[in-house]
Order: C-alpha cells, then sequence, then structure tokens
C-alpha cells in the first residue's frame, strides 16, 4: 500500500507548516485545510486515512467538523486526532463525545502526535 494520506485541519499557518514536516518526515502524505469547510470539501473529494483536526477555526468549529465526518458513510470510520489549544475536561469530553478518536493538547510533543497517529492507523488497518 502507498502512503498513508494525512488531512490537516489548521488555521494557523506556521503551525500548518510545522505538522505537515513532522509528517512528512515521517513518510505521511499530508494535505492542509485552512478551514473547516475547505476540509469538508477535500473529505468529500479526496481520500484520507487520517484527521488532524484543531478546534478553533475560523469558520466551522472542529467539533461540528467531527460530528459532519462521523455522520458521513463515506468517512464515518475515519480516524480523526483533535490537537487543540482547548484543555478544559469539558472541551475533552465534547471531543470525544462528536467522534473523536483522540485528544491531545497544544503545545505538542511531536513523538507524542506521531505515536498516536500510527496507533489509531495500525487499528483502522486491523478492523478494515
Amino acid at each position: 500500500m502507498g502512503k498513508k494520506r494525512i488531512l490537516v485541519v489548521e488555521d494557523e499557518e506556521s503551525l500548518l507548516k510545522l505538522e505537515t514536516i513532522l509528517l512528512t518526515v515521517k513518510g505521511f502524505e499530508v494535505v492542509g485545510a485552512f478551514t473547516g469547510q475547505m476540509a469538508l470539501e477535500k473529505l468529500a473529494t479526496e481520500e484520507f486515512n487520517l484527521v488532524l483536526l484543531d478546534i478553533m477555526l475560523p469558520d466551522i468549529d472542529g467539533f461540528e467538523i467531527c460530528r459532519q465526518i462521523r455522520n458521513n458513510p463515506q468517512t464515518a470510520g475515519l480516524p480523526i486526532v483533535m490537537l487543540t489549544a482547548k484543555k478544559t475536561q469539558d472541551d475533552r469530553e465534547r471531543g470525544f463525545g462528536c467522534g473523536a478518536n483522540a485528544y491531545l493538547q497544544k503545545p505538542f510533543k511531536s513523538a507524542m502526535i506521531i505515536d498516536e497517529i500510527t496507533r489509531l492507523l495500525h487499528v483502522a488497518e486491523e478492523s478494515a
């Protein structure tokens, strides 16, 4: 199988670049989206193995994007990692409640993100 494709949804350009470099170096193909609408359009027209999703976006928040991914039969099984500055227990519960597989907080450790992505991709492959 080819490279795993990851959709990174992040409105902060410097963070999107950092995440893209981090994932590309680890052998992933990365596609970036700056807004929720852009992310949903890419999900409708392209195939991905995982979504790395920020919550605070300029248009649609990450919780709603997560819900829409889960409600769409084409993307319902896609692993979703929320990566956010939102640190409260309520935010965490909301993230898992709308369907996230993992909830990681910024600032993040690169190894932690890679480990979580690798784990979720492995689980998805096993259940395919």
